[in-house]
């Protein structure tokens, strides 16, 4: 604990009506931060990335909390670098940091700024899956066990002090955004009710065991290209893990495809990436991996609109002989 009271020296002077700053630009920040202005949250100030260009249109769009924020007469900073905004930060007083899915990297500097520091909800056991696809992880490793952490932020990354931590047993069966909305509630709710301890200094963090900290890295659109030598279970995760992106793309024939949803039938089949079953009629379309076979239930034509396989068979299917 002498470690943690090193970093915040302020530690012990926090009210509960202290003014609040909120980071956050992806939906689930303005999940959360609808939720602490239902609950009679004071915060002075939202911090959001610039407004970015969508769609095809490539429209000048801001992000959903800016939108919130200025709805509720709350202030907005949307800084391309965050000491520019470190004046307006001290003039708050002694203002307490929530972040919620921002998108940058907050230097010590502007961490200091706040008493105790900045809290941010992390959607993984810490120290297990410390960065940046925590969520994707677990579905990918198969793990029956996720959940959320509330932590005191730190210079290096997800390595703070932990308030308090809520398992998620998981089913093996996840689809991505369930996983994204289930823990995103479980974040919102634990936030909302452990925020006045952590203000009145009657919860304080532990800090993470190091040496049974893992590590998960950023995502790369090439994470989404299938390797047919991979185990069927494998690919199944990744199909489900990669759905908002980069989605796992593949060409079977000369069809390029994102495969959208699939199961295992675990049995040997013949060289893997080849079509193991093509069956119109039945609506069937497997593919051979390096270890038992993948069965194709959704496909998305790159360009079109996702359909289920015997409609896809019923368009394609001259395209899939190899």
């Amino acid at each position: 604990m002498t470690r943690i009271l090193q970093q915040a020296p302020n530690f012990g002077q926090t009210n509960p009506a202290q003014p609040i700053v909120f980071f956050g630009t992806e939906d689930f920040s303005f999940l959360t931060l609808k939720a602490l202005v239902q609950s009679g949250y004071s915060i002075s100030a939202v911090v959001t990335k610039p407004d970015s260009r969508q769609g095809r249109g490539q429209k000048l769009t801001p992000p959903k909390v800016k939108v919130y924020a200025e709805q509720h007469s709350i202030d907005v900073w949307q800084p391309i670098k965050l000491t520019a905004i470190t004046e307006k930060i001290k003039a708050l007083g002694s203002p307490v940091g929530v972040l919620v899915s921002y998108g940058k990297i907050i230097p010590q500097s502007v961490i200091d700024l706040f008493t105790p520091g900045i809290i941010n909800i992390h959607p993984s056991l810490l120290p297990v899956y410390r960065g940046p696809s925590p969520v994707e992880s677990a579905i990918l490793n198969g793990d029956n066990q996720t959940g959320v952490s509330i932590m005191l932020l730190s210079a290096d990354m997800d390595a703070g002090p932990v308030y308090v931590q809520k398992p998620l047993t998981l089913t093996g069966n996840e689809q991505i955004q369930q996983l994204y909305d289930s823990l995103g509630q479980i974040g919102i709710d634990l936030l909302v009710k452990h925020l006045p301890s952590i203000l009145s200094c009657t919860l304080l963090p532990t800090a993470q065991k190091a040496e049974a900290a893992t590590y998960c890295h950023l995502i790369s659109k090439t994470d989404g290209v299938i390797n047919w030598q991979q185990s069927a279970t494998i690919i199944e995760r990744k199909v489900r893990a990669y759905q908002n992106w980069p989605k796992t793309r593949t060409k079977i024939g000369s069809a390029e495809v994102i495969i959208t949803s699939a199961h295992v039938q675990a049995k040997h089949g013949a060289q893997p990436g080849t079509i193991e079953t093509c069956d119109e009629q039945a609506g069937i379309l497997s593919i051979a991996t390096g270890d038992g076979i993948l069965v194709l239930d959704t496909i998305q034509p790159v360009g079109k609109k996702e359909m289920p396989v015997k409609a896809f068979l019923a368009g394609y299917k001259s395209q899939l002989i190899q």
